[in-house]
């Protein structure tokens, strides 16, 4: 099966959604909001370096060192605002971080990415096509988020329906490219899957501490220092797949395992970390 026919069109329809459920209010936010807004997107921009620590540290290999980093540098979606909820954190600023971590990523990854693989690709012959990886960000999510915004613009109604059908399929669709990537690299993942496994948690548990004290630092309320935690941590599994699997980039899916395993953890540690406002409330 190949892989690729799958995941752009996912990747696609999960940024398509986002757009869905923008307005130009959530890419202002900043300006009344600037402390908590520059705080969570620092958080995000700061991922890629945790995770090629988290990679020297453990002497990791470099195609998963540059899987590790690539996951880094993929801001989650929409994902991220429902989890916000669920903890009774601060939505409108989660749904502000998500956009703006969106657009400013499409940018800073492909620059991050040149950079991780020039320095640690060089010794196995990998490279990065910068430009191919630049066109295909706009293709598959640039675009698709512009024309979702213009659909929630113009007919609102419409845009609540089709957001409210897709942001049901979005979870399904991302276990499903999770489980095809399992099958095709098995032995691989198997292999390595306590060493990576320990990575992508570690890198996950750095993050959030990382965020949780950014914030406190920064003398935060309480629900904006619960959606920049969430929002450090969540990140988007399905446009680090595409990028590891295009015949256009990277063009291996093994490059993809740290992200599918981080998917898994994410979501372990998170949901858990709701629990846990839950009840602490």
């Amino acid at each position: 099966m190949n892989s690729i026919l799958i995941v752009l069109p996912i990747l696609t329809l999960l940024m398509f959604c986002l757009g869905l459920t923008l307005e130009a209010k959530d890419f202002l936010l900043v300006i009344k909001r600037g402390k908590a807004v520059v705080g969570g997107l620092f958080g995000q921009l700061i991922m890629p370096l945790l995770a090629w620590a988290v990679a020297l540290v453990m002497h990791l290999d470099p195609i998963f060192t540059i899987g590790l980093v690539l996951i880094a540098c993929c801001p989650g979606g929409s994902s991220s605002n429902i989890f916000s909820m669920l903890a009774k954190g601060d939505v409108a600023l989660s749904v502000s971080l998500t956009a703006m971590s969106s657009i400013i990523t499409l940018f800073t990854l492909p620059l991050i990415m040149q950079v991780v693989t020039s320095t640690v690709g060089q010794q196995v012959g990998i490279q990065l096509p910068i430009k191919n990886l630049l066109m295909q960000n706009l293709v598959t999510m640039l675009i698709p988020i512009v024309i979702g915004i213009l659909i929630r613009y113009y007919k609102p109604e419409l845009a609540a329906r089709i957001a409210k059908v897709l942001s049901k399929l979005a979870f399904p669709a991302l276990m499903l490219l999770a489980g095809i990537f399992f099958v095709q690299h098995k032995e691989t993942i198997t292999t390595n899957f306590s060493v990576l496994g320990f990575a992508v948690t570690l890198l996950l548990l750095v993050a959030i501490s990382f965020a949780a004290a950014l914030c406190y630092m920064t003398g935060l309320k309480k629900t904006e220092r619960r959606t920049i935690i969430i929002e450090v941590g969540m990140q988007n599994a399905a446009q680090a797949i595409a990028i590891a699997s295009s015949p256009f980039v990277f063009n291996d899916g093994r490059f993809a395992i740290p992200a599918i395993l981080y998917a898994l953890m994410m979501n372990v540690v998170l949901l858990t970390y709701v629990g846990w406002v839950k009840v602490k409330k």
